[in-house]
This record gives structure tokens, sequence and C-alpha cells, in this order.
């Protein structure tokens, strides 16, 4: 199939989130199954590093958004590491040069030309498309920031032969992040002659939605779990797009995301010191000494250490974590050590917490990549107590790390942590339900326990708890053929590769 995948970021180009990956690792594996895929993201500035190669494209391309002349060129670079059916033709990916619009520090603001910026990629991505004389059988778009593109196809592009057969998928990587902005800003989408498309309420109530846009014209709507399709449904945790979501129920379908099987990989992992696997877990008590050793910690092999990986915001939890954590470590034997970094008021309380316990507690707020793998393979347990999470990556890094999660029952998390059964042996962590204070005291010290309750130097039961989350298939190829069949529900007749990626199973270990 012919897939346009456009996204805001794309990793290792850009990246800010989980968005990034994904936009990154799902093309690289359609590419790899023999799909014709080509995506476009902005040309921001840390995009530009030393050693990556750019070709222009096409230079001075010029779209007018009401009052508004926007002039950009287009340059081609080649995702690194991929390459087609062994042909060596890597993956092409499109960028959208245009300074005056991307060349800024962060790849989201508050500036007043937001709207601008991303109503400009869902412009220029389809531009792009005509350029190259690219007809793509689907156009995949990634929240807010490219959800104009639905509309866009059914109106000021549905003159062009090139996209008679084009339909769209539009993937909710999170729904609290909508593009919502003042009614007056309509002209420059390119739009004001469709004013009566958009949603009618908002345009009344003085504002207009990107992402309520692309929910309403999208052929079809995924999101990245199973849970969190069921629970954006509800007012609870719709935010006020449950309504939408539940007439367009018949197209929304949630998907696991995957992980980076190659990046993340601790037999292969060149950022810590000590290869390890299920059938031989020796390396990672190396890589535990080495993470302790870095953090000014005292190792001793029979206390666990906990890892925390997180932007450290409101929806991952962390209110929850400066109420109970200080009263768990006065009462038990753990150690902590915590990466990322976020709002002040988190950032000061490990902070507090490092000074009041110096022996057990480590912070370092300094993120970067390799230190997030030496946490995922030096930690014994990882904690995610999020609020809601619509997919999540981290608990996936830790079961394949053999760190066993402890998590609440939310989103992604309640599709890929299954709750440790002691009797049975079967389960990969442990999940409490309630998103209160008494909820995550008990996971903790439930993990805490079955650590405790090893017998013997090997502690057999958490080696065994360990392999149920390693031994899982979280990888991208077991993920692809969920969209591959939403693409080929969507364009019947289109020509399929000879083979695509096994769909795996989502019964628990």
């Amino acid at each position: 199939m012919n897939v346009l995948f456009v996204s805001s970021e794309v990793a290792p180009f850009a990246k800010s989130g989980g968005l990034g990956d994904v936009a990154g690792a799902l093309p690289r594996q359609l590419h790899a199954d023999g799909h014709d895929v080509r995506v476009v993201l902005p040309m921001y500035p840390r995009v530009k590093v030393p050693g990556r190669e750019f070709t222009e494209v096409k230079t001075g391309v010029e779209i007018q958004l009401g009052p508004t002349t926007v002039r950009f060129s287009i340059y081609r670079s080649d995702m690194p590491g991929t390459a087609r059916n062994g042909s060596g033709e890597s993956l092409p990916v499109y960028f959208i040069h245009c300074p005056g619009l991307y060349d800024r520090p962060s790849l989201y603001g508050q500036a007043n030309d937001e709207h601008l910026r991303f109503a400009t990629l869902s412009w220029a991505a389809l531009k792009v498309c005509q350029h190259l004389a690219f007809a793509p059988d689907i156009a995949h778009v990634n929240d807010w920031q490219t959800a104009l593109i639905p509309l866009l196809l059914h109106t000021r592009f549905a003159w062009d032969k090139l996209f008679a057969r084009t339909k769209t998928v539009l993937t909710l990587h999170n729904i609290g992040h909508q593009g919502t902005f003042p009614a007056s800003v309509l002209p420059e989408t390119g739009l004001q002659d469709s004013a009566h498309l958009f949603h009618q309420d908002e345009l009344r109530d003085g504002r207009i939605g990107f992402l309520v846009t692309g929910l309403l014209y999208a052929d079809a709507i995924t999101t990245v779990s199973p849970t969190y399709a069921r629970e954006i449904q509800t007012p609870e945790q719709g935010v006020r797009l449950d309504g939408i979501l539940r007439r367009r129920n018949d197209v929304l379908t949630g998907i696991l995301n995957g992980i980076d099987e190659i990046e993340w990989n601790p037999q292969a992992d060149h950022h810590i010191p000590a290869a390890f696997s299920s059938t031989s877990l020796d390396g990672k008590e190396l890589c535990k000494q080495a993470l302790l050793k870095s953090a000014g910690l005292p190792y001793k092999r029979d206390v666990p250490v906990i890892g925390l990986v997180s932007r450290l915001v409101w929806q991952k939890g962390l209110d929850l974590v400066v109420d109970v954590l200080p009263r768990l470590l006065s009462q038990h034997r753990f150690q902590m050590v915590i990466l990322g970094k976020g709002e002040h008021r988190y950032e000061d309380f490990f902070r507090t917490l490092q000074r009041a316990f110096p022996t057990k507690v480590h912070f370092d707020s300094a993120f970067n990549e390799p230190r997030a793998h030496l946490v995922e393979a030096g930690a014994d347990m990882f904690l995610m107590p999020s609020r809601y999470e619509p997919c999540g990556l981290n608990q996936m890094y830790s079961l394949r790390y053999g760190t066993v999660p402890i998590v609440h029952k939310t989103g992604g998390l309640a599709d890929t942590v299954w709750p440790f059964d002691e009797r049975s042996g079967r389960g990969t962590g442990f999940v409490f339900e309630h998103f209160d204070d008494a909820g995550l005291s008990w996971g903790i010290k439930q993990a805490l326990s079955i650590w405790g309750s090893g017998t013997g130097d090997y502690r057999a039961r958490w080696q065994h708890l360990q392999r149920n989350g390693m031994d899982l298939p979280f990888g991208w190829r077991h993920r692809v053929g969920r969209y591959v069949d939403i693409y080929r529900h969507l364009v019947p007749d289109a020509v399929m590769p000879p083979s695509s990626s096994p769909v795996s199973s989502s019964s628990s270990p």
C-alpha cells in the first residue's frame, strides 16, 4: 500500500515523548513489510545534527492561508537503519523547511501562531504528495497537529485525482491535547470557505478544534491501547470529546503500541555495562551495581531498587508519590533512582526526598537516553502510578529488561501488566486499581513482599516473575498487522505485500 504518514515529531529526528517513538517505529515496520511509506514532519533546528544528510527536493513552495502567505521548501533524508526487502532502498522522510514557523527551541509552544504552524504542516504534507506524484492509499495522521488533513482532502484537495482513493486514519496518542484555538484563526487554516463543516457548537462558542475536526472526518480512528479506547468514551476521561467518540465508535479501534526491539534489547544494549536475557540474568545484577555506583548509593544484593523514569507532570500520578514515598522509605528496605524533569514542585520534592534519605534515594533531573537505559536495566522494579496513561512505553521497556512494573490500572498499563499470582505463578507485575494513597502503598508493599519472600541466593520466585515479562512479544512486528487490517478494510482493492508481520495475542502469560 501507499501510506502517507504525517506527524509533528518522528524519532530519531525530533521527539518529545511517545508520539515521536511511535511515529518513528510504525512507519519503519510498515516499510520493512513492503509498503511504500512516505513520512512528513517539520524541519526543526534539532533535526539538523552533524552527519545527517539532506537533499533539497523543492524550494519556494507557496500556500495562501487566509491573509498569510507561507513559503517553505521540502527536504529529504532517510530513516536510519531501514531498507526495503534487502534492496537497500531506505524509508524516505520529508521535512518542511519553514524557519519562520519551525526554527524554535521547543517543538511546541504557547505562541500566537501555533495554529498556523500545524495548519501549514497539514497543507504541506499534501503538497509533498503532489510534487512527488505519490498517490496515497492511506493518509495516516497523528494527534491534533495533523488532524486537519481529513477535512482538507474532503475539500481543498478533492479536485486532485491523485487523492481520489485516499482514506484517512487518525491516531489519538493523548486526547488531552486537542489543538483548540479562537474561531478568529479560521482563515489561517485555509478552510474559511468550509466553516460550515467545522463543529458548529464550537464555532458558536467562539473556538475551533483541530482534533475535533479530525475526529469528525477521519475514515478510521485509532488510539494506542484497547483500554484507553474504552476510557475516552466516558465523561471522566473523554475530555469533552466522549460524545463524538461514542458516535464514531464503529470506526474507533484501540491498538497497543509496540516498542523498538533493536533499541530496547538487554542482550545487545550498548548503553548498559552487561548483557542479559530471560535465560541468563546474571548481567542484570551487574547493571544494578553500575546503576547504584553511578547514583552514589550503596549496593546490597538483597535490597531492591525501584526505578522511576518520567516526565514530572500531574498526569503521571506524582501527587500520590509525594504523599506515600516518605512514609514507605522510613518503614521499608528499598532504594529509589528517579530520572525526569518537569514541574518545579515535583523536582523540588524529589530533591528534598534525596536529602532526607541520602543512602536510599537518588534524583537526576538531567534526562538523557543512556541514563534511562541504565535505570531500566539496573532497577529491580519500576514505578508508574499514572493518573491516566494512553499506552505507556516505559512499562514495556521494564518488562523486557526484567524490571517488574508497579502500575495503576489504567489505559495501556492495564493492557500490558497483569497482576502476579503467587499460587499459579502467572502475571507480570503489581497492579493497583484505586488511584489513592492506599492503592499505591498496597502496590509497592506487594512488590516488596514478593521480593522478600524469595528463598536462596537466586530468588527463584522473583526470577520466574521477571521471565514472565521478558518473554512477552512487545515489538512493532507484533502490532503492525492490526494497522494493516484497518488499511485493508478502508482500501480493499489495494495490492498487498506477499507477507505481513504477525499479530500478537493479547492473552496474559
